[in-house]
């Protein structure tokens, strides 16, 4: 991985697109989505509830992540979906994702319920 896109992965710019492969039809799909780069690790999240994302990954873990700010790469990735209870509690609990914090009554919430990969490149 170059310097520069070392660098867009650094989380000042957090907005990328993601291509997945449906579960369900095959297809390739592409979506906006946030990312946090979280003590140098990539990870996408969310607030609490089902994502057709994630059940797409959890079919299919490999997929493409688009950076497409002041720097443009297309990267293959894998997702490795977060299910460990203290490793969701200690990424929700990051400076990094505070907003999702704001958004609901409690950590637990976020902790139990919330979408959670990392994204290990794999080129």
């Amino acid at each position: 991985m170059d310097d520069r896109i070392h660098g867009a992965l650094q989380g000042k710019e957090v907005v990328v697109d993601i291509t997945t492969t449906g579960r369900r039809t095959g297809r390739r799909r592409r979506m906006e989505i946030w990312f946090h780069n979280i003590e140098g690790r990539i990870i996408i999240t969310g607030t609490p509830g089902p994502r057709g994302w994630l059940a797409n990954l959890a079919a299919n873990p490999e997929f493409t992540l688009h950076l497409k700010g002041a720097v443009r790469a297309d990267l293959p990735a894998r997702a490795r979906l977060i299910t460990d209870s203290a490793e969701r509690r200690a990424i929700m609990a990051a400076p990094e994702t505070g907003w999702y914090r704001g958004q609901v009554d409690s950590i637990d919430r976020l902790v139990e319920g919330s979408p959670m990969v990392e994204v290990v490149f794999t080129d």
